[in-house]
């Protein structure tokens, strides 16, 4: 179940504030929204999920993102993690390995479908957005949904066992679009296939590998920033971090901690 959250209890998250105010990302201005744009009827979220990879180098975490182009009608010219909403075959794609039963058990909490759809959905659009496999060597799982054909064509089968569940956030009714996203980590080295570069789509573009020094200067969405402070707590080795949930209320942004 979920309880609140209280940052001035969590020391994980108050070193994570701490860090993103260092870098000038601004506590006070990273979930904030105008309930004067409440509008009527707003649209029903819509389950969605992404991927934070990862490298440990010399030069400190990197972390890949990309830019959404101008014609998007959805956080246009803003730099995201690689993502992309839930189809509901992703629930039944065959994998060689599943999440960890920890980090299924709050994944589960308040999912209104079966849960490794999120993971998989990651592993689908971050190939489909940058051409990175998340997976394995394999070809022995049989029929796959015609979304991942193109996928299991290149010689792979997802691996979700590196996966972090690093929490969940919705759209606030204001907005136009509205997602229910669930967010995961893992080290790129434990989760790709191969070292290939990451490709250009035209999801995403100008796809690198970021130090957290070059995310901090980059046109970020709200939420984005929100959650670059959760991983860098946990890729610090602060205390555990148990998985966020942020949703909207007529009071203001709701945070809490799953499980």
């Amino acid at each position: 179940m979920t309880s609140p959250f209280d940052p001035e209890d969590d020391p994980a998250q108050v070193a994570a504030a701490r860090a993103a105010a260092a870098n000038s990302l601004s506590e006070d201005d990273l979930l904030r929204e105008d309930p004067a744009n409440l509008v009527d009827n707003p649209a029903a979220p819509r389950d969605a999920a992404t991927l934070i990879l990862y490298k440990l180098t010399v030069d400190g975490p990197r972390i890949l993102m990309g830019c959404r182009s101008s014609g998007h009608d959805f956080m246009p010219d803003k730099y995201v993690f690689p993502g992309g909403r839930v189809d509901d075959e992703d629930a039944i794609v065959p994998a060689l390995s599943e999440l960890s039963a920890e980090e299924l058990r709050t994944l589960e909490i308040g999912a209104a479908r079966a849960p490794r759809a999120f993971p998989l959905t990651a592993v689908r659009e971050m190939f489909e957005e940058t051409g990175l496999i998340v997976g394995r060597a394999s070809s022995r799982l049989g029929d796959v949904p015609p979304a991942w054909v193109d996928y299991f064509g290149q010689g792979a089968a997802p691996a979700l066992g590196a996966f972090q569940f690093v929490g969940r956030a919705i759209t606030p009714p204001m907005r136009h679009k509205r997602f229910d996203a669930r967010f995961f980590m893992a080290n790129a080295e434990e989760a790709l296939i191969d070292d290939r570069a990451p490709a250009d789509s035209r999801e995403l573009a100008d796809l690198r590998w970021f130090t957290l020094a070059e995310v901090a200067g980059l046109d970020l969405p709200n939420v984005t920033r929100f959650v670059i402070s959760e991983v860098e707590a946990r890729l610090a080795g602060q205390s555990p971090v148990r998985p966020f949930h942020l949703y909207w209320t007529q009071s203001g942004h709701v945070r809490e901690r799953i499980g």
